[in-house]
């Protein structure tokens, strides 16, 4: 049996803030977390994972626990009103296929609870899966010793067929780990990690878990640690200001896709001969590296039949680090900024067919469209991306987050007023940086009663007005309005920004240049070609030729 003593763990711990820690073994992974905000999205080609609203239905039995009001004698526990006072009572009673629901409230060795807590096989643990957890929080360790990492100081233990939903999980302890699978196949969703001293969960063995949509933050070590030869999936999560967001070594080969790691000290640290699936995750701000990949190890970041679709971007240092001796990563289909990776990178793109009538572009179905030019420019400073299938998508709208994103990405605007606290956007949200940056830099606002409507599609008056107003164009020659025969659809409210973004020639039309279409959605097409006329306007980006582009002074653009 292959163990690491805790005194292992503790010299490797000491060591990681140092460069040669890229060198050292899963172990090695205990990093301290840097407390810092979630960072903006990057344009959403990858969707955000969905979250749940709702708790996951109850069959079978349900135990009920109450720290505050509750009492462990036999009897009690079948209502609400008679709820047992602790889980380590209650989880003595349970069999597979039982529920223990918890009320809200601090479960701690304080309010009776014996660490760790062992969910047995069949048991579902929950609090309240629609605000993951928060007012129900389990917090304490206690001593196990683990079959292939020896001691460790664990909060919760998860058997085979076990459930943790809707809790707060926290380990204050030293070496303190909220969630330890070994050999398992827990389901461990909607919850919240944080504050603890090393990790949120720890995988090992030849678990199986299936980690998905929790939060993961302040932990000092990492958000998951996946060791030996586990594997399982980890989806749909957001790690952000946690250490490391994912570790993942030995020979352990997890599916990790459709999360969101952010602002942690790196994003996903790969080492030993570890070969996890990367796909559809975002990557980006995290305050050194996006990917780090050390030892032996050999992520699968895509193949020509199924892409990557990761973002990896705008990273401290290096949005992808292949510090391993020899290995050549392949990567197909991603998203990554080829001028900030180090070691060999084998970029390849998503396989894609080339359209009928011949010719190539970089999207599949943007061959002879009228933004092609916009649209590629744009795509090589990193301001948009496709989809994993090879398209681009030009055709489909974009709404308020989404174009919040895409305005910082090209313009970093600096803050000209305080921040906005939207009454429907939630920190948590993807877009929440993005929409606070692109609010702060006047690029966006929001309506009455501090209501912003992320997933409200934008339109082209209301893009041209966004990019006037950010740029701080000046007043424009409102005789200009006369060029478009659709004048009068124009709002009032809008008219003047909409002259000045005509006459800095941010405006462009198609098919017909003397309609406006002010009221009408603005496309992923209509989106790249304004932003890119808005950063020719400043300087940022040379001028492409195109009959569409109207603008200037009347006579220069006289419309029949």
């Amino acid at each position: 049996m292959n163990t690491q003593s805790s005194s292992d763990l503790d010299r490797v711990h000491k060591a990681k803030r140092i460069p040669s820690a890229l060198t050292l073994g899963l172990a090695a992974l205990l990093l301290s977390a840097y407390d810092s905000p979630i960072s903006q999205s990057a344009w959403a080609s990858i969707k955000p994972a969905p979250v749940q609203i709702a708790q996951t239905p109850i069959t079978g039995n349900i135990i009920y626990v109450n720290p505050k009001m509750g009492n462990d004698s036999t009897g009690a526990g079948n209502t609400e009103v008679t709820a047992y006072k602790t889980i380590t009572f209650a989880l003595k009673q349970a069999q597979p296929g039982t529920t223990i629901q918890l009320a809200p409230g601090s479960y701690t060795a304080d309010s009776g609870e014996v660490f760790p807590l062992t969910i047995k096989r069949g048991v579902i643990l929950r609090g309240d899966e629609s605000n993951k957890g928060q007012g129900i929080v389990i917090i304490g360790g206690g001593q196990y010793i683990s079959p292939t990492f020896s001691r460790q100081d664990v909060t919760i233990i998860a058997e085979p067929d076990s459930q943790i939903r809707g809790l707060t999980i926290t380990n204050p302890n030293k070496r303190g780990t909220g969630v330890w699978v070994e050999s398992t196949n827990p389901t461990i969703g909607n919850n919240t990690f944080s504050d603890s001293k090393r990790e949120g969960v720890f995988v090992t063995g030849n678990g199986t878990p299936k980690i998905e949509n929790n939060l993961f933050t302040r932990n000092d070590g990492n958000g998951i640690s996946v060791a030996k030869s586990a594997a399982g999936e980890i989806r749909g999560n957001l790690f952000v200001s946690t250490g490391f967001g994912i570790a993942i070594g030995g020979t352990a080969s997890p599916l990790v896709t459709e999360n969101r790691i952010l602002q942690n000290t790196d994003g996903i640290y790969i080492n030993d001969s570890a070969r996890p699936v990367l796909r559809n995750n975002l990557i980006q701000s995290n305050t050194r590296d996006g990917v780090v990949v050390t030892i032996n190890a050999q992520p699968d970041l895509g193949t020509a039949s199924n892409p990557g679709n990761n973002i990896i971007r705008n990273n401290g240092k290096l949005d992808l680090h292949n510090a391993t001796a020899s290995n050549t990563i392949v990567a197909v289909g991603n998203n990554i900024n080829r001028s900030r990776i180090s070691g060999r990178v084998d970029f390849v793109a998503a396989e894609v067919k080339p359209p009928a009538g011949g010719g190539s572009s970089t999207f599949a179905d943007i061959e002879g469209h009228w933004a092609k030019p916009y649209i590629e420019a744009l795509a090589a400073k990193g301001i948009i991306a496709g989809f994993a299938d090879g398209t681009f998508r030009p055709r489909e709208a974009v709404n308020r987050a989404q174009f919040a994103v895409i305005v910082n990405k090209a313009f970093s605007p600096a803050p000209t007023r305080p921040s906005m606290n939207f009454t429907d956007v939630a920190r948590n949200f993807w877009g929440f940086e993005a929409i606070q940056a692109a609010y702060r830099g006047g690029f966006l606002s929001g309506y009455e009663g501090r209501v912003f409507r992320p997933q409200q599609e934008i339109t082209r008056v209301q893009a041209l007005v966004s990019l006037a107003s950010g740029l701080k164009l000046p007043p424009g020659d409102t005789n200009l309005l006369s060029l478009f025969k659709d004048a009068a659809q124009i709002p009032n409210y809008a008219g003047p920004a909409v002259a000045a973004a005509t006459q800095q020639k941010l405006v462009v039309n198609y098919p017909q240049q003397n309609l406006l279409n002010p009221n009408q959605v603005a496309t992923r097409a209509d989106v790249a070609a304004f932003v890119y006329q808005a950063l020719v306007n400043s300087g940022r980006a040379e001028a492409i030729p195109s009959p569409y582009i109207i603008g200037g002074t009347p006579e220069a653009n006289r419309l029949p």
